[in-house]
């Protein structure tokens, strides 16, 4: 079928993929897939894992098509090292260090049975409340159950073709990300892309004298520290031996403790699910990398070939370096999911073609995130959007399946976070400042305004840091108002008699510009010059002083409204 729109990236991708897996398997369910790994908290980076591969197979759903999009759990992957900075979790973890992440004990005080399910859990709920639909595959079930017995076995048979295969890259270093075309990473966006699809790179070599695809779990310790030092073809008996003393001889046709390599794993796994559509990130996408060595592998070895796999970019952070000193590391979707709501993230993967890189703010941006936002639906509302941009918001705000549940009334987020700052989250007061912005239209319940109001509150209440918070002086700044000159006495008695008139958003907006123009001897709608922008901005200082004792605050028409007439008159020195 043809494209929605030539700038669409994800209605290219879909045609391409829809007439590959016609060529591939006619008739079948198209089969697009991601992997991740529950060794840590699953990042925003990794999210792109997902994503990229979730709004093609939307995409195609949207048509009325068919298709599969695959998660592959490598939960059977070895526990490599004990991240930083994971509550509940010390330096006693690292004895856990080499056996399957299904085997590691899950952080201290956890609901969850083990190490990879206590974080994949946190990234199953996420993608619940993002609208991604996919079907979950744990590679520790299917290596423990026998599911890929047949591809092992005939990995190992093959196990010299392989080594031929991987011998022609081993001695080729991966390019750095800006040889691929991207710019320069700092250590924040390394760390947002770390753990996607088993990042270890790993393909059995320099085991031992004789190369195997293969790495059995210590019967003794559940540990990979294992040598394979014999293996037969026709009886598959393979002997092993283990840095803790243990060894062991095994039939592999009825042994289910161990894996292929990484870089053998995943090419089997291409042909085994029949997989048409898998992107990687640029760690796995540079000369020698898995994804790579994966395409010469999949078609001599296991009879598949490569997916299309277009390499994504990396998912940086604004305001990270602040979060990262009390977390230990970069955020989740579920970090972002607490302070924006799931179309703004969805629409931040939706609108960047896969190999364009963009940050996810956590500052003081994400207010003009949400007013790009807001501006967009209203284009999108009055017909005025272009076709890119509206393909993008209608994959952020919905799926195949239907639109995501959304605010009834949303109310600027910047407005709501300046509500949020001076109230502390206290509901009446909240419900009394909102109710105010509109007169025409008042604000009935808190309701109307979730979840964004509760997206607000959190960011204000876990991002903003407390030197940066808005406190409201609890009595007149007596000797500031005795000093004041005429000029400024003056301006304040212009805005203390128009506060009953122009009680709204709109009116008190109107108001505080005005004044300074009036105190001119010119209109309330004359044009601005340097001249009164300096007495406006002289004016709104004063202001934020004698309000909050600060040069600087939330907008001042929110402001005023959040203190209310009655304490904004006692402030600024009118009647109480």
């Amino acid at each position: 079928m043809a494209a929605s729109t030539e700038a669409d990236w994800v209605s290219r991708f879909a045609d391409d993929v829809i007439a590959e897996s016609e060529r591939r398997a006619p008739g079948k369910p198209v089969v697009v897939a991601s992997g991740l790994s529950p060794s840590g908290p699953i990042h925003l980076g990794n999210l792109r894992e997902v994503m990229t591969p979730h709004l093609v197979a939307d995409e195609i759903r949207r048509r009325g098509i068919e298709v599969r999009h695959l998660i592959s759990w490598d939960d059977y992957d070895r526990y490599r090292k004990v991240p930083q900075g994971i509550p509940g979790v010390d330096d006693s973890w690292a004895e856990h260090i080499g056996r399957p992440l299904t085997s590691v004990p899950a952080p201290a005080g956890s609901a969850h049975p083990n190490w990879a399910e206590h974080f994949r859990s946190a990234m199953v709920d996420a993608l619940a409340a993002l609208g991604v639909e996919f079907d979950g595959i744990s590679q520790t079930e299917q290596y423990t159950a026998g599911a890929y017995r047949d591809q092992v076995l005939h990995a190992m048979r093959h196990r010299a073709d392989i080594d031929a295969i991987l011998a022609q890259y081993r001695t080729k270093k991966p390019a750095p990300a800006a040889r691929q075309g991207q710019k320069p990473v700092d250590d924040a966006e390394l760390a947002a892309a770390e753990g996607s699809g088993a990042a270890e790179e790993d393909d059995g070599s320099g085991a031992g004298a004789e190369y195997f695809p293969y790495k059995p779990y210590c019967a003794r310790c559940g540990k990979d520290l294992t040598t394979v030092t014999a293996y037969d073809d026709a009886s598959t008996e393979l002997t092993y031996t283990c840095a803790c003393g243990h060894g062991e001889t095994v039939r592999l046709g009825e042994f289910n403790r161990g894996k292929l390599v990484w870089k053998v794993d995943w090419p089997m796994r291409w042909a085994y699910e029949g997989v048409v559509f898998e992107p990687s990130g640029v760690d796995h996408s540079s000369p020698g990398s898995s994804f790579q060595v994966g395409g010469q592998i999949v078609g001599p070895i296991f009879g598949g070939e490569q997916p299309i796999g277009p390499m994504y970019a990396f998912v940086g952070i604004s305001g990270m370096a602040k979060m990262s000193s009390s977390k230990g590391g970069v955020p989740t979707p579920g970090d972002a999911l607490r302070i924006m709501e799931p179309q703004i993230l969805r629409w931040l993967y939706a609108r960047r073609r896969p190999n364009q890189s963009f940050k996810i703010a956590f500052d003081q941006e994400i207010q003009r995130l949400y007013d790009e936002w807001d501006s967009l639906s209203r284009k999108v509302a009055d017909g005025t959007v272009l076709p890119a941009d509206a393909a993008a918001y209608g994959r952020a705000v919905g799926t195949a399946r239907g639109e995501l549940p959304r605010t009834v009334r949303p109310l600027p987020y910047r407005t709501l976070a300046s509500v949020a700052d001076v109230t502390a989250g206290a509901e009446a007061q909240t419900l009394r400042i909102l109710s105010e912005l509109d007169p025409e239209h008042p604000l009935t319940s808190l309701a109307e305004v979730r979840p964004r109001l509760d997206r607000a509150e959190d960011w204000i209440s876990t991002y903003v840091p407390a030197e940066q918070r808005t406190v409201v002086r609890d009595r007149p700044d007596t000797e500031r108002l005795a000093a004041l000159d005429d000029a400024d006495s003056g301006a304040l008695k212009l805005l203390l008699d128009g506060l009953e008139e122009h009680w709204s958003l709109d009116g008190l907006t109107t108001l505080v510009y005005a004044v300074p123009k009036i105190r001119a001897g010119l209109a309330p709608d004359a044009k601005p010059t340097p001249e009164l922008k300096a007495a406006q901005r002289s004016f709104f200082v004063l202001l934020y002083e004698l309000l909050v004792g600060r040069d600087t605050g939330p907008r001042l028409p929110t402001l005023l409204l959040a203190v209310g007439q009655d304490r904004v008159r006692s402030l600024l020195g009118g009647a109480s």
